[in-house]
């Protein structure tokens, strides 16, 4: 039996998100007239920030399907469609390439470097030059657009079918291709955001990176759920037990961040390599100390030591407040990962930093709307949809 209708609303988010991506991009565009590296920087943050939630919603829901889990049935909808947002990333993309000049020290390669740095770019061609980053670009977009719609699509098709066959497709699909998303948001960490700066390394930082594209995703999940109350919206079919479980899975990965973030820095810091502390030496001292010591609070302590109470996830706003709250402290600590690149010695706040976010998410926001349009918010067809909406905490 179905327990919602299709969803036909929505037309005033999809004009609203269409037209902030426009003027937002448009906006981006102009700044990158008169400021390339700023505007580029700032659309790097904006890509990197909304890209990585987008493929941590799809490995999310990868992760529900390999595990058989059934609770999360009712909000998985969702997820498919954060996910699908992976496809709109790839012409979004474009303006990065056509601005790596502007953005990688290894192709432009500008004449202040030194001999030790050159020597070691040199070194590294081999993987760092513009076709193979190309390449391993578009097949990174090729593993998470596939993955994504096909995911998606079977799911859709059961809302009519009813056919349990593709509860066991999209169960094996996602079992195979975890392997393959974990690997490829790892490298395009290396590639996209490690590479700003060449000479530096770290075999962690692409978990780093997936750790906050992660929770990023579940406080988006959070907050969206939150949010989705209205005309056969699946807000309403969520209880307070949905909400603890996503509370607790927020409490998790906040705490898996900090012990990535952590044993990074740790493991750096006792190394004391010279190829390794630079990157630590400009965000952890000077003007970007407060930021590193805001995240360790902001993005660690405070959702930490809120989380810990069970009342405080079983109550729908509150649980959204924190879920809002994480999203600020990620785009900060995406912020913090990228901009040092191009303002090693302090923070340079710039207009175009607005302006890329909103172009970005309102280009992932009116593509996720635009999917959701015409289609049920719940997996209708689900066999399992039942036991989901009467999950109860044991």
């Amino acid at each position: 039996m179905n327990v919602l209708e299709r969803f036909d609303g929505g037309k005033r988010l999809l004009a609203g998100s269409i037209a902030a991506a426009l003027v937002g991009l448009i906006a981006t565009a102009i700044g990158f007239a008169f400021e390339a590296h700023e505007a580029l920087f700032s659309y790097l943050v904006a890509i990197a920030y909304w890209l990585g939630m987008a493929v941590g919603a799809l490995i999310l829901l990868a992760s529900m399907h390999a595990s058989s889990a059934k609770w999360p049935v009712v909000v998985r909808r969702m997820l498919e469609k954060m996910s699908t947002a992976c496809i709109v990333f790839v012409p979004l993309f474009i303006p990065v390439l056509a601005g790596m000049k502007y953005l990688f020290v290894w192709v432009s390669r500008p004449s202040n470097l030194s001999e030790e740095t050159l020597a070691a770019l040199e070194h590294k061609h081999a993987y760092l030059n513009v076709p193979f980053f190309i390449v391993r670009s578009a097949i990174y977009f090729a593993i998470w657009a596939a993955v994504a719609y096909l995911l998606s699509a079977w799911s859709t098709r059961q809302d009519t079918t009813r056919d349990a066959w593709l509860t066991r497709k999209q169960r094996r699909l996602a079992a195979y291709a975890l392997p393959f998303l974990g690997l490829s948001i790892t490298f395009a960490a290396f590639d996209w955001l490690m590479s700003l700066q060449p000479t530096w390394f770290s075999t962690i930082f692409g978990v780093y990176y997936f750790a906050g594209g992660f929770v990023g995703a579940v406080a988006l999940l959070t907050l969206i759920t939150v949010l989705a109350r209205g005309p056969n919206l699946y807000g309403s079919l969520v209880s307070a037990d949905h909400y603890q479980n996503l509370g607790n899975f927020l409490f998790a990965f906040v705490i898996f961040w900090a012990y990535i973030a952590f044993s990074q820095f740790m493991l750096i810091w006792i190394a004391d390599l010279p190829e390794e502390i630079p990157w630590y030496l400009v965000r952890a001292a000077g003007k970007w100390e407060p930021l590193g010591i805001a995240l360790a609070i902001g993005h660690f302590l405070l959702p930490f030591f809120i989380l810990l109470f069970r009342s405080v996830k079983r109550n729908r706003r509150a649980l959204g407040l924190v879920a809002a709250w994480v999203l600020i402290f990620h785009y900060l600590d995406v912020y913090w990962i990228i901009m040092p690149a191009l303002h090693p010695a302090s923070p340079a706040p710039h207009w175009t930093q607005a302006s890329a976010f909103i172009g970005v998410g309102g280009a992932a926001l009116a593509f996720t709307v635009w999917m959701l349009r015409g289609g049920y918010t719940i997996p209708v067809g689900d066999p399992y949809l039942q036991l989901s909406l009467q999950f109860r905490q044991p």
